[in-house]
């Protein structure tokens, strides 16, 4: 455990944010490890099963609620920031207005998130030992049981919102969050205020409803949790209000108020690539196989792997607007091993043809 009596930690807290900003971090917080609070909320929420198929958000046990069980000697956890809206991308409202094409949640337009922070968390490390020697330590993007949003919240970096995703008044809810555990004695910052006040929007605005309430998330109806998370069928009553999002959801992000104040990302990585902001929903339902595990290396989406890709896909193609070409593209996947992707193909097919039955 690091305690060395000739070091400065204010100096070495602020050197610390600098270092972090050099590395394209937007923001660094400093927080202790004391998820008290929060503790009771998780588990009410996990014994509601408002996780769904999630099960390893109760598989760690406390862990989740208590960094020093998961990373023993953990006193401080420093938070960072990184922006991640891609400049060039094509609207997002424009995009699922027009059913033929599939939207793509904006985070997940460019290359993988979690490979790129991770790196630059261990040079953030690889610099503080630099300037005080060895200390113990951990870098987690969103890859193991760590409350990233109440931690950043506690380390000032914004507050959870009443859709649950952290907020900030001068950059909205467009950016990565990733964590370096510490035994280091660092200074902690003053934890953000809400500021949402009586604002419902993202409550208003979400498809499926998965918003139950100010601050509270039913992720069994969550567009994203259904597309990304989940790996059986879709249920049937979410199918229609799925639209044309095939791999996430950004509805509760695009109507915040507070997002106006969001700034485009540096990083030319978070980039849309192989025109996913705005692709037709028949030429990517015709990927084989090794089209899509070839086209999506390098990307978050290539983890859901083939199967869901077109799963999601047509339901997509089932709410598009009725054509010939949809109905031809389906029919081409009638056949498919997988009863998951028949399932959906033939569901699909009947709202093509207007012989679904009314949901």
């Amino acid at each position: 455990m690091s305690d060395n009596a000739d070091i400065d930690y204010a100096e070495l807290a602020n050197r610390i944010r600098g270092w972090a900003l050099a590395l394209g971090f937007q923001a660094t917080g400093i927080s202790d490890a004391d998820l008290g609070q929060h503790e009771a909320r998780l588990e009410a929420w996990l014994g509601e099963n408002r996780h769904g198929s999630m099960e390893w958000m109760a598989r760690h046990g406390r862990k989740r609620s208590r960094p020093g069980e998961l990373l023993p000697g953990t006193r401080r956890i420093i938070s960072v920031r990184m922006d991640y809206l891609p400049e060039p991308a094509a609207d997002s409202w424009s995009v699922m207005a027009d059913g033929r094409l599939g939207f793509v949640s904006r985070y997940a337009l460019g290359r993988d998130y979690h490979k790129l922070l991770r790196k630059r968390l261990q040079q953030l490390a690889d610099r503080i030992r630099k300037a005080i020697g060895d200390f113990g330590y951990r870098a987690f993007v969103d890859s193991a049981p760590v409350m990233e949003k109440p931690l950043a919240a506690q380390a000032g970096l914004g507050w959870q919102g009443k859709h649950t995703n952290l907020l900030h008044q001068k950059t909205g809810s467009w950016f990565f969050l990733g964590e370096l555990f510490t035994d280091l004695p660092l200074p902690v910052d003053e934890a953000g205020q809400d500021h949402c006040g009586s604002c419902r929007r993202c409550i208003d605005a979400c498809p499926t409803g998965a918003i139950t309430g100010p601050y509270r998330l039913d992720a069994r109806k969550c567009i994203s949790y259904l597309t990304i998370e989940h790996d059986g069928p879709i249920p049937e009553r979410y199918r229609r209000a799925m639209g044309n999002r095939i791999y996430g959801c950004d509805d509760c992000q695009l109507v915040c108020p507070w997002n106006k104040f969001a700034r485009p990302s540096e990083q030319t990585d978070f980039h849309p690539r192989h025109g996913l902001d705005q692709a037709e929903l028949i030429e990517l339902f015709a990927w084989s196989e090794a089209d899509f595990l070839d086209r999506m290396a390098g990307s978050a989406i290539r983890r859901i792997g083939h199967e869901r890709w077109l799963r999601n896909l047509a339901v997509a193609l089932g709410n598009a607007p009725k054509s010939s070409a949809a109905v031809t593209a389906l029919k081409a996947r009638q056949d498919h091993p997988s009863a998951l992707v028949r399932e959906h193909v033939n569901w699909a097919l009947a709202h093509q043809s207007g012989k679904a039955r009314h949901q």
